[in-house]
């Protein structure tokens, strides 16, 4: 289900980025909105990236021991997107790549052959600390919206409402950057990789920074009353101090009015 659910996400992204590039920035092929709409509607409400899997293990009691089996899952399913779309687009690119080669350009750049499968940095933008804080922000930012939509004590989101309230977000995970930057490698060469050192700030930083994101929401934002429910929480006074401290609130007799 992991690798066909990425499958899903990453394939009519980059297929999307594969029909704009490769016919010039063509308006009549795509456009860039376009292509953020691929990538936003194969959005599933499902765990298909790596950051939300370990998240998940963390907070919400996913097994452990299936993070490796779901990671790696994740990672082939973009994988085999990325197969896809370079056959489908084979004479395509190799076309476009023949120019590119020939203009001094080479094939791995921000805008060539190799950006159709995965991220680049601009030819100016070499300073991996800004990079990273780019990255680290933009994570965080969807680590937020995530956790707030999948939250069920969130009254503003309904579970039906939630995957297009992600969908609005730009979407960063591992495994479509991984598992298409292998398809770059493949077929592009070590550049995919090591063009400007900056493949690890795309490959692995929203990990840490969706586990900051989620944790500031379970600690500042999460209902306190559903944590001491689930025992993750107690009042320092027991349960007679939740009891007096829902009564003086007014907690309890709202429960009572509402028929709770």
């Amino acid at each position: 289900m992991a690798s066909t659910g990425v499958f899903f996400y990453v394939y009519p992204g980059i297929a999307s980025t594969a029909s704009f590039l490769l016919n010039e920035t063509n308006p009549a092929f795509g456009s860039l909105l376009q292509v953020g709409f691929a990538f936003g509607f194969g959005i599933a409400f499902a765990i298909i990236t790596c950051a939300m899997t370990i998240c998940f293990a963390t907070w919400q009691g996913f097994p452990w021991k299936k993070v490796p089996y779901y990671i790696f899952a994740q990672i082939f399913g973009a994988f085999m997107a990325g197969l896809f779309v370079y056959g489908q687009y084979h004479e395509q690119i190799v076309a476009y790549s023949a120019a590119t080669i020939a203009a001094g350009k080479g094939t791995v750049f921000n805008g060539g052959p190799a950006s159709i499968f995965c991220s680049f940095p601009g030819e100016t933008q070499t300073n991996l600390g800004y990079l990273f804080m780019i990255e680290f922000f933009v994570d965080t930012y969807i680590g937020i919206i995530i956790w707030a939509c999948l939250d069920p004590a969130n009254p503003f989101v309904s579970p039906q409402a939630a995957p297009w309230a992600i969908d609005i977000t730009i979407s960063t995970n591992m495994a479509r950057d991984l598992g298409t930057r292998l398809v770059a490698l493949i077929f592009f060469g070590r550049e995919a990789f090591t063009y400007h050192s900056y493949s690890w700030i795309s490959i692995l930083v929203n990990i840490p920074a969706t586990l900051f994101a989620t944790a500031y929401y379970e600690m500042l934002m999460r209902d306190s009353l559903q944590k001491i429910g689930k025992g993750a929480a107690v009042h320092e006074h027991g349960e007679e101090g939740l009891n007096l401290h829902l009564t003086k609130s007014g907690a309890l007799e709202s429960w009572d009015a509402e028929g709770v």
